[in-house]
């Protein structure tokens, strides 16, 4: 049994130092209890030292917090109660079934081993999974289904970019990134969308740096309403390979524009309790409710008000900071454009810009121009440089 064990817990070290993530999962709830099941290939499990055997079919594992410890159950029996539990892939290409039970959650379907733990109230769950398969997982939670294979590719480099860039970003909390959108989404294994496992393995290994070869910080957006945003409009930032141009393949998809209506006395109310606004003057006013911005600004009216836009979009909740306005009745009529911070790839440009038979470098290289594209293993750089098109 010991040897089984050793053998096992050797392999599954091995495998993770070679090629896999450790993804914190459900890190938008607090789980008290799991269950995992069996859905293809084989499991087994081991909790401390002890090797549990396989999973097996229509077999559930409830895992319980318990006083900073796991509760362990296969079926009805009660295994006991440990540090750690690993679910470890005896057979490759396997995929097991997540079910959050306390609180509920709808169930997930993930690749590869898992690791379960206890903090100080609830359950760490780690899903250790291969890069490829987590960036596949990645791209159909960002991406969704349906898009040209030259699309999900830079959806792919992005990711793969990220990953590198930011890996160990929750180290103090065990794992290497989590699952929620401050990260990236990883919701579940890619299950809809096979043409995405291609996308990631045709640009295996490949990422994106600046001039001085440093990783970059591959932003995107949904839509950028025809113009994207300097970054220091939204964080006070510059960064020298983005910078604000026009961007006609987004201008006519479906989120390219938008419409909103607020009160104007909550409009009136925000401006002059937060920022000073100087209502009592008649010559300003007048122009409280009327702002007119054909190209992207980083300031309401005039920067002498210090309104920031991005505080507008906040408290408001629009869908995104370029957009102008009027004043009807007793409303603010705000008449926008995109969705999102407008920093980086535009993610609608880009799927128009994948089905007019631009490649994924392309893309890559008009929206972050300044940038080269790199073969992370041999450190071989494509020749191309961003230069927009």
């Amino acid at each position: 049994m010991r040897y089984a064990v050793t053998f096992l817990f050797f392999t599954f070290v091995w495998t993770l130092n070679a090629q896999q993530l450790r993804i914190g999962v459900l890190r938008d709830y607090s789980v008290k209890r799991i269950s995992f099941s069996y859905n293809d290939g084989s499991y087994s499990i081991i909790a401390d030292t002890n090797d549990f055997g396989a999973i097996l079919p229509n077999e559930f594992v409830d895992l319980l917090y318990e006083g900073g410890k796991v509760k362990l159950k296969k079926g009805v029996i009660e295994l006991g109660i440990f540090d750690k539990v690993y679910l470890v892939q005896t057979t490759p290409n396997t995929s097991i079934v997540l079910n959050a039970k306390t609180p509920v959650v709808k169930a997930r379907k993930y690749e590869d081993d898992f690791e379960i733990s206890a903090n100080s109230k609830d359950l760490t769950i780690v899903n250790l999974v291969d890069i490829d398969n987590y960036l596949a997982g990645v791209v159909e939670s960002e991406g969704g289904g349906g898009r040209h294979i030259e699309y999900y590719k830079v959806q792919a480099l992005m990711s793969r970019t990220y990953v590198l860039k930011y890996l160990g970003k929750h180290k103090k909390e065990g794992f290497d990134l989590c699952d929620r959108v401050h990260c990236q989404a990883y919701h579940s294994m890619m299950r809809l969308t096979p043409i995405i496992d291609s996308a990631v393995h045709q640009t295996h290994d490949m990422v994106m740096v600046d001039a001085k070869g440093s990783l970059i910080d591959s932003y995107f957006h949904a839509n950028c309403g025809g113009q994207t945003c300097e970054p220091q409009y939204i964080w006070n930032e510059e960064i020298n390979y983005l910078s604000t141009f026009k961007d006609t393949f987004c201008i006519y998809t479906k989120q390219a524009t938008w419409e909103k209506r607020v009160s104007q006395e909550s409009w009136k109310k925000f401006l002059v309790q937060k920022y000073n606004y100087p209502i009592q003057d008649s010559s300003f006013a007048s122009m409280i409710y009327t702002f007119d911005q054909p190209e992207r600004r980083a300031f309401y009216i005039h920067p002498v008000f210090g309104i920031p836009l991005r505080d507008l979009r906040e408290e408001f909740d629009l869908k995104s900071t370029f957009f102008s306005c009027r004043p009807e009745g007793d409303e603010v009529v705000i008449s926008g454009r995109g969705f999102g911070h407008g920093v980086g790839l535009c993610q609608e440009g880009a799927m128009k810009m994948a089905k007019s038979g631009f490649s994924y470098e392309q893309i890559a290289l008009f929206y972050f121009p300044g940038i080269h594209l790199v073969n992370k293993s041999e450190e071989l750089y494509f020749k191309q440089k961003g230069s927009g098109l």
